[in-house]
């Protein structure tokens, strides 16, 4: 296949231009235009635009930090990070944290099948793309199978190979993204090389014996204005379905309520946007029924039009 995922193309017979995001076979792939489209065409019927070949795309340079003065043994981390270009596209990074030169490869096991997707040396502090897919269609990735040796001239303990096969899921995105290091780009970051979890068994049992009052949660103080939009309450809100979505909006919702109470808060705002109103008549209807509310209306339009509601507290 002469073109790579994130290759810049123009459609020959058409007006159109976009991102290759998807390989469908050796003769076929897939053209996410301007309006966020997918458009499968033929290899032969898209051509490179100037400025934006295979090369600078396939070999972007990462400029490697220099290692610090402290050997770290610990630190080889799987990156998923979206491309800067092509949004609809993640590229997956080996990062090397540690004091170790990695000889490393990837392979990519479908059902019987096993493909290699990346071999080579990762220098300590530096990191390699190993890996390109849709994030939206996560469910048909294969899984991967990441081997790692450890290698140094320095007088330093064995360190045993890893050997981590990885079949990624919708929770594994769960958690908030984090700036990946050398790549200065937001990502979420899985540790390869986990240190063993040591239990204390004193600690654990000191814990079964603390007064009621040491185990008592603080509940923070919410802010005036919560906004409920999915995308600022969840990192991978792409995975997730209509019904789960809703759940999470009006757990996040009760939280904040419970802690405006707690906190003898005169009112709080909700901004549930407009939508299909699904969101706001849920909020509405459990607002109707709390004995703590004394009332609850639009607020004001001028700032959210009829996309968020204000509840006054008793």
């Amino acid at each position: 296949m002469r073109y790579k995922l994130g290759d810049f193309v123009r459609f020959v017979d058409e007006k159109l231009e976009g991102y290759v995001t998807k390989i469908i076979d050796e003769q076929m792939i897939g053209v996410t235009v301007e309006d966020d489209f997918e458009i499968p065409v033929l290899a032969s019927k898209v051509t490179y635009v100037h400025g934006h070949g295979a090369q600078s795309h396939d070999e972007e340079y990462i400029p490697q930090a220099k290692p610090t003065g402290e050997f770290k043994s610990k630190g080889v981390h799987i990156a998923v990070v979206a491309d800067v270009k092509a949004q609809a596209l993640v590229h997956l990074y080996l990062v090397n944290e540690t004091s170790y030169q990695l000889l490393a490869s990837v392979t990519a096991q479908q059902q019987k099948d096993n493909k290699g997707e990346f071999a080579g040396v990762i220098e300590p502090s530096g990191v390699a793309k190993v890996y390109s897919a849709k994030l939206s269609d996560l469910q048909l990735w294969p899984k991967l199978i990441f081997q790692v040796l450890f290698y140094t001239k320095q007088n330093k303990p064995s360190v045993t190979p890893l050997n981590v096969s990885q079949q990624f899921k919708a929770k594994d995105f769960a958690g908030a993204k984090k700036m990946v290091p050398f790549i200065k780009q937001q990502g979420w970051m899985i540790q390869l090389d986990e240190p063993e979890l040591i239990i204390d068994a004193e600690k654990l049992k000191e814990s079964f014996f603390k007064p009621a009052e040491e185990k008592t949660q603080i509940v923070a103080k919410p802010v005036s204005e919560l906004d409920l939009h999915i995308e600022k309450l969840r990192d991978d809100y792409q995975f997730l379905g209509s019904s789960e979505i809703l759940n999470i909006q009006t757990d996040h919702f009760k939280k904040a309520l419970d802690a405006a109470i707690v906190h003898q808060m005169p009112d709080i705002t909700f901004i549930h946007g407009t939508g299909n109103g699904i969101l706001k008549h849920e909020l509405h209807k459990l607002l109707s029924k709390h004995p703590k509310v004394q009332t609850f209306m639009d607020a004001r339009k001028e700032k959210f039009g009829y996309g968020a509601t204000k509840v006054v507290l008793k």
